[in-house]
């Protein structure tokens, strides 16, 4: 067990006939009561001091884990939006993708559906043309007959007969 200041300051030796000077072992106890008080009293404050900075060790520790607990629950945050954000990207472009295709397809159709109808003009238009053309070389016929002669001579005509002729010729 240690000393303490007052087992120092009560210590009591023995008497001797030739032994130390009593004030001088006096005054040197007192000085080892007071230097033992003094280291006892740093002791003290050193201990103190070191349980506050075990306390606040403790406590920064406790943040540095909390901390670091944060950090990976960003990281695996970010990694999750990360991934999805590449997920929604792909969906985007697959639905772009997508989209495109159709526009492609439906203007392909509608070319398809304006060559046809364009080439169904175009025969139509041959056939008015071919059409017109042999009414117009009919009525040429017509006007370099004779027919013409016998109806310069007479005032009246049969429109009847005319028509009959016509589509005779025709």
């Amino acid at each position: 067990m240690p000393l303490t200041p007052l087992d120092i300051h009560n210590k009591e030796f023995t008497r001797s006939f030739r032994g130390y000077d009593e004030d001088e072992v006096n005054e040197f106890l007192d000085q080892i009561i007071k230097d033992y008080e003094a280291a006892l009293r740093e002791k003290k404050e050193l201990f103190e001091q070191v349980n506050s900075l075990d306390e606040k060790l403790a406590h920064f520790n406790n943040i540095e884990e909390t901390l670091n607990k944060s950090i990976l629950v960003a990281q695996e945050a970010a990694d999750d939006l990360r991934g999805n954000a590449q997920k929604e990207a792909q969906l985007i472009i697959k639905e772009s993708e997508k989209n495109a295709n159709r526009i492609v397809n439906e203007a392909l159709t509608k070319s398809r559906k304006v060559m046809m109808e364009m080439e169904e003009l175009k025969k139509q238009a041959s056939v008015y043309k071919m059409r017109f053309k042999m009414l117009i070389e009919a009525q040429m016929e017509m006007l370099q007959t004779d027919d013409w002669e016998q109806f310069a001579g007479s005032e009246e005509f049969d429109e009847e007969e005319l028509l009959k002729e016509h589509e005779q010729n025709s």
